[in-house]
């Protein structure tokens, strides 16, 4: 997970742990990172001006200062657990890990009433989330597309060959419940689609993209669209 994003994930789940706080220690293990890159963080956060709290001693941790939150959301419940269900279902998405805070962002500033509606609902909706690419590898490449940079690849293909390669992404694509990245290899010199969960490790690098385009990936599948809105000719 990009540092920035690293941030804006804590504050929320500061947020969310409210009076009783959270252990540095707990925090260093949700997000993979080491105690000492936690409080690194904090740091940064108090900087920019996040009313974090902290408490010493045993049962002691850190916390964000009542207030800091979002204006009332008017949803319904069926509203709520519908962006529950998404979220969940498709935890080997792009952005999933973002997706995930927003929806619990929003779920928390509901009224009380529509809260506990929508908690009980989603009680009633399971979902079995195919495991995907680990969270290391989506990271990388969610940063390359963001910031449109070549990502290096360790990548196995159908056939069990292994190669590194250098890639150019272009866009994420959904295809029969797999999850895929579609960019320009300069291995081989051409567009290319990336399982996700066939990648085995993924390096985001200093080189930029080239400014290939989703129009050279070729005619989308008939029923593709864009996940911002309808698919257009």
């Amino acid at each position: 997970m990009k540092r920035a994003e690293r941030l804006h994930a804590l504050s929320e789940t500061l947020r969310r742990s409210g009076a009783r706080g959270v252990s540095a220690e707990r925090l260093a293990q949700e997000f993979e990172v080491s105690v000492r890159t936690v409080k690194r963080d904090l740091d940064a956060l108090e900087r920019s001006g996040a009313p974090i709290w902290s408490r010493p001693g045993p049962g002691g941790g850190y916390g964000l200062a009542a207030g800091s939150s979002l204006p009332p959301i008017s949803l319904s419940p069926s509203q709520a657990v519908a962006l529950m269900a998404a979220t969940a279902a498709a935890t080997d998405a792009p952005y999933a890990d973002l997706a995930s805070a927003a929806v619990r962002k929003i779920v928390d500033v509901l009224d009380p009433r529509t809260r506990k509606h929508a908690a009980d609902l989603a009680g009633r909706v399971w979902v079995d989330g195919a495991p995907g690419a680990s969270r290391a590898v989506r990271s990388a490449l969610e940063q390359a597309m963001a910031e449109q940079r070549v990502v290096r690849i360790r990548y196995t293909a159908d056939s069990g060959a292994t190669t590194t390669r250098d890639v150019e992404p272009v866009l994420f694509a959904s295809n029969g419940g797999r999850w895929y990245l579609i960019g320009w290899c300069r291995l081989r010199d051409g567009m290319r689609w990336f399982a996700m969960d066939r990648v085995e490790r993924a390096h985001v690098t200093a080189a930029e993209c080239e400014g290939h385009t989703v129009a050279e990936v070729g005619r989308p599948p008939d029923h593709a669209r864009p996940v911002g809105g309808s698919r257009t000719e």
